[in-house]
């Protein structure tokens, strides 16, 4: 039995790769009884190797169906199961949800009260709609290589894949407030996201600078765009970031540096100068930073009150102390590869929890199972299997 916040909601997955997989595995984190529709040979290779790390991450806590939607059986089963449904995720190429015939006004007709998510590369409409998307395409078109990376090296993509994951955490956001209007309307509605859409929604304060103050940011490298300093500064051992925003930490970072003539010197004694002079201002501090070890600037630096914090990598993020304390990791065991850590929530509600229940299915493993719950009977399943339906 499925349990936790969300487990009154059933959601058909329809989708691939990354952006819905995304918005879906919030809802089944937070126990929505999610099933993941796949075509007759499975979805391994859209979103990675079925047994590898990416696509281990991004389904589990679902059941697993087959099913050719292509095939007026295989739709039949579908237009079955969205009359018992909640929600519906999809991010297909805007065009092909009609050729299917799983667009939301198609489903509407069988379950008026169906939340149907959409996810796309640009939009469900406009000149760029029928493009395909894809991240990067999104990180160019939305600024976010434009202000990433070092100044004159040219545009630099993030190394995650910040405009799917977005879109598909704003996407879940939107379901989420149409399964609360529904409560009041009785109805369902069409939820939109796009990696467009989220990516410059993303850009936050960048973007800001330009819409309001007519700004066009560029590249700062590891150093933050207009609160200085705040960079990466090398060490007697490595590397740490520090954080000195604002004049009050300002000072008490050359406090502990025992460099308080750079809190004083007119360069850097207001924001304003240390933004001018930033370049100036770094190398002063990084010729003090290069005197002792990584650990030992973070432990003086942070009694001080000044932001400051190591630069890991992968294995050293998941050794870290406070990293174990939140307890953002699961263990779950799979019936092919033994126990399976997969990452979790961020978020921690007081009374209901999220859960890692299940890994994730083979291709069709819960399919006999789901025909059983829509009323199909043994005879039907065997035919179905037979004429490649499911």
């Amino acid at each position: 039995m499925t349990t936790g916040p969300l487990a009154r909601f059933k959601v058909i997955d329809l989708s691939r790769v990354r952006a819905g997989p995304t918005t879906v595995r919030q809802l089944a984190d937070w126990g929505a009884d999610v099933i993941k529709i796949e075509s007759p040979e499975g979805d391994a290779g859209l979103g990675g190797e079925r047994h590898g790390p990416d696509f281990q991450n991004l389904h589990r806590n679902k059941r697993s169906l087959t099913l050719n939607l292509k095939s007026p059986e295989g739709l039949a089963v579908m237009k079955r199961l969205v009359a018992q449904a909640d929600v519906v995720v999809e991010n297909y190429r805007p065009d092909v949800k009609f050729r299917l015939g799983v667009d939301y006004e198609s489903l509407k007709a069988i379950n008026p009260r169906i939340v149907y998510a959409s996810i796309s590369g640009f939009g469900q409409d406009g000149p760029y709609r029928d493009r395909p998307g894809f991240d990067q395409i999104a990180q160019g078109m939305g600024g976010l290589m434009s202000i990433t990376g070092e100044p004159g090296r040219g545009p630099m993509r993030v190394g995650i894949p910040v405009a799917d994951l977005t879109a598909g955490i704003f996407a879940a956001m939107g379901i989420l407030i149409a399964l609360l209007e529904r409560e009041q309307s009785g109805e369902g509605q069409w939820v939109k996201s796009s990696l467009l859409g989220a990516q410059i929604s993303m850009l936050d304060f960048q973007a800001a600078r330009w819409t309001i103050a007519k700004e066009v940011p560029g590249q700062a490298g590891n150093n933050h765009p207009t609160s200085i300093p705040t960079g990466v500064f090398a060490t007697a051992d490595g590397y740490i970031n520090i954080a000195a925003a604002g004049d009050d930490i300002y000072r008490r970072l050359c406090k502990a540096l025992g460099a308080e003539q750079l809190a004083t010197d007119p360069r850097f004694a207001t924001g304003r100068t240390r933004l001018e002079n930033r370049d100036v201002l770094n190398e002063a501090i990084e010729a003090i930073t290069r005197g002792k070890t990584s650990a030992e600037w973070i432990e003086a630096l942070n009694k001080a009150g000044v932001p400051s914090g190591p630069i890991y990598k992968m294995n050293e993020v998941f050794a870290d102390p406070q990293v174990k304390h939140l307890g953002i990791t699961r263990v779950v065991p799979h019936k092919v590869l033994g126990d399976v850590e997969v990452i979790g929530q961020p978020i921690e509600l007081s009374r209901t929890p999220w859960s890692i229940r299940s890994a994730t299915p083979e291709a069709g493993e819960h399919t006999d199972s789901i025909l059983g719950e829509l009323g199909y009977n043994a005879e039907e399943i065997a035919r179905l299997h037979a004429e490649k339906v499911v």
